[in-house]
């Protein structure tokens, strides 16, 4: 057992950290004071490959491994939220979904277009009464000769006035329930594709979030993503990506948590000593490390399992509600050592609070994360092989 990260991941954390430190951390109090997206931070992304490090090389990737998706997003949460989220939903939920569902026609067409960040790529699948319940989708999808018609909206879509290409979510048979869903590959080039910025959030105010509205939207028949009433399944299976990212983001929020704690507290003197000797702040920075070290290793451990292609539901779940429990937890003590000073926008703590809130609700809200693994350890839930599993590492040219 190694738990060592490779030289190449070595150098991918350097590289990541240093865009994220040098040219994005800049911007991102002014970004989320005024909950404004940059565009150009994003365009950079893709300028230094990191859209596509987990793609394989064969469609334009970096053919990185998921350690190395993982590596990047807790660097960029380390800066900000929002950079982190730019992989959940590029990568996580739209990219891999496509790698793992995909015809090798569809994948040519979009994959290596994300790949490059030529294309950004979103997700839709929450809706205004829609959430958790994800059956209860009202968004519907009639074939109509060559193409299929969309109708419905979806809402907290993050990048939706962002991203070029989205996964759509939608009812081909309403009568099989959640086996009546189908997933679809819809451009926002595409007649009837609407959306717009929802403001005013809590959190991740730098990065774009809003809502999509699908107006007898026509969706070429090749764009169905996987086979009709595959749609539950492929959504399940890019929630898992998207749960891995969010678990690592996750560690990065708590790791910035920690170093600014610590440095306030070599800083800050009361009652003549500085507040690092007092150990009520120490158990506070205790509890931060021993929470950082064990969700790093249960996000890796979903990482390794996602790299040997064996299914990960029960083990990401587990990393996404551990890592966000511990970063909202490092926020609070954060806020709490910085005292008044942490309640205002002139140290970051505050805004990482109001992130780490965000992630114990999006991609699985943590009751359902505590859920499945009673359900798992009860035996009421078991997984069943997916007709297409994500592809292993390395990739197989």
């Amino acid at each position: 057992m190694d738990f060592a990260l490779s030289e190449e991941h070595e150098m991918l954390r350097d590289m990541v950290r240093k865009f994220a430190e040098k040219e994005a951390a800049p911007k991102i109090p002014e970004l989320d004071r005024t909950g404004k997206f940059d565009r150009s931070i994003l365009d950079r992304m893709a300028e230094l490959g990191i859209l596509g490090i987990c793609f394989p090389e064969k469609y334009g990737g970096g053919g990185m491994d998921y350690i190395s998706l993982a590596v990047a997003c807790e660097e960029l949460e380390r800066v900000d939220s929002s950079l982190r989220v730019i992989l959940s939903v590029h990568i996580g939920l739209c990219g891999l979904g496509i790698l793992q569902w995909g015809t090798e026609e569809q994948k040519q067409k979009y994959l290596t277009r994300l790949a490059t960040g030529e294309m950004i790529g979103g997700y839709g699948l929450t809706e205004p009464n829609a959430g958790t319940d994800a059956a209860a989708i009202q968004t519907t999808a009639v074939l109509d000769g060559d193409h299929y018609v969309l109708n419905g909206e979806k809402t907290w879509i993050s990048l939706a006035d962002v991203a070029d290409v989205f996964l759509i979510f939608a009812y081909t048979d309403k009568s099989k329930r959640h086996r009546g869903i189908s997933a679809f590959i819809v451009e926002r080039s595409f007649p009837g594709f609407s959306s717009s910025t929802i403001h005013g959030k809590l959190g991740v105010r730098a990065g774009n979030t809003g809502s999509i509205v699908l107006d007898n939207c026509r969706v070429p028949r090749e764009n169905l993503l996987g086979e009709e009433g595959e749609g539950f399944k492929i959504a399940m299976s890019c929630l898992d990506n998207g749960r891995y990212t969010v678990a690592a983001g996750a560690v990065g929020l708590a790791r910035a948590c920690l170093e600014a704690s610590v440095k306030y507290a070599k800083e800050r003197h009361t009652f003549g000593v500085p507040i690092g000797h007092h150990q009520l702040v120490q158990r506070m920075i205790a509890h931060m490390v021993a929470g950082i070290e064990s969700s790093q290793l249960l996000v890796y451990r979903a990482g390794w399992l996602k790299n040997r292609g064996v299914r990960n539901t029960r083990e990401t779940a587990l990393a996404k509600w551990v890592a966000t429990n511990v970063a909202f937890e490092a926020a609070c003590d954060a806020v709490q050592i910085h005292g008044a000073y942490g309640y205002s926008d002139e140290y970051p703590v505050e805004r990482y609070l109001r992130n780490a809130k965000g992630a114990m609700i999006y991609e699985g809200t943590r009751e359902i994360m505590e859920v499945l693994q009673a359900q798992y350890a009860l035996g009421y839930r078991k997984d069943k092989p997916l007709r297409r599993e994500l592809p292993a590492w390395p990739f197989q040219e």
